[in-house]
């Protein structure tokens, strides 16, 4: 048998092989957020929702506005405080006075009230995710409160 010139083939291990395929990847989409369409560069479908989670996460600062929330307490109060006047019928007709807050009942108030609504999303999301969703749908929010009042 003649022997031939060719040079012998040298094999890569298989971890080598794995991190050039990871590289090749990231090297072939250097924007993997974003996505060629004939207008231009757009993010991928889920990219932004991925990044606000990341963003709230790292986060401590209050999700709602403080004028917002303010408002709506006000609001509920001053509604406690008509129901209250109608059912007082023997009692002469009170007028209605504004409640006033210190502001630092109200952020503790917000506060709880963001606690209670990350906690029941967190629950809701649970309940999706056992029905084998991803979305989060009012019949999950409605169970997971369901579930919570029996506490």
């Amino acid at each position: 048998m003649a022997r031939s010139k060719a040079q012998a083939q040298t094999s890569q291990s298989r971890e080598h092989r794995r991190l050039a395929a990871r590289l090749d990847k990231t090297k072939a989409s250097p924007g993997w957020t974003q996505k060629r369409s004939d207008d231009g560069l757009r993010w991928r479908p889920g990219f932004k929702a991925w990044q606000e989670i990341k963003h709230y996460q790292k986060t401590t600062e209050l999700l709602i506005q403080k004028i917002q929330f303010q408002r709506v307490v006000r609001e509920l109060c001053q509604r406690i405080q008509e129901d209250r006047r109608g059912t007082d019928e023997g009692e002469e007709a009170r007028e209605i006075v504004p409640v006033r807050f210190e502001s630092q009942a109200l952020l503790a108030l917000q506060e709880a009230a963001e606690a209670y609504l990350v906690g029941l999303f967190e629950d809701a999301n649970l309940c999706a995710v056992h029905a084998k969703r991803v979305t989060v749908m009012p019949k999950d929010i409605q169970l997971s409160r369901r579930i919570r009042s029996s506490d």
